[in-house]
């Protein structure tokens, strides 16, 4: 990891299209501004996180009814 010390009012550039702007600290908190294309995707990392784990979620359980429903088929036209 990089680490930058930066003080209000000041930037970082990352990359042609990313700049990121310290707008203010105030105690323990700091207000940054980013100027990025629309396309780029920008997540507080708990929101990240969040979402990572949803979907998680969501495909493991998808995987259970797929499997519920390959059970009900085999069951239906494969009498054994």
């Amino acid at each position: 990891m990089l680490v930058l010390t930066r003080k209000e009012n000041e930037k970082i550039k990352i990359g042609d299209e990313v700049v990121v702007s310290v707008l203010s600290v105030e105690g323990n908190n700091v207000k940054i501004g980013i100027d990025a294309p629309r396309e780029i995707t920008i997540l507080r990392m708990e929101v990240f996180e969040q979402i990572q784990k949803e979907n998680i979620e969501s495909a493991e359980k998808d995987l259970g009814d797929i499997t519920q429903a390959a059970a009900l088929i085999k069951k239906k036209f494969f009498k054994e």
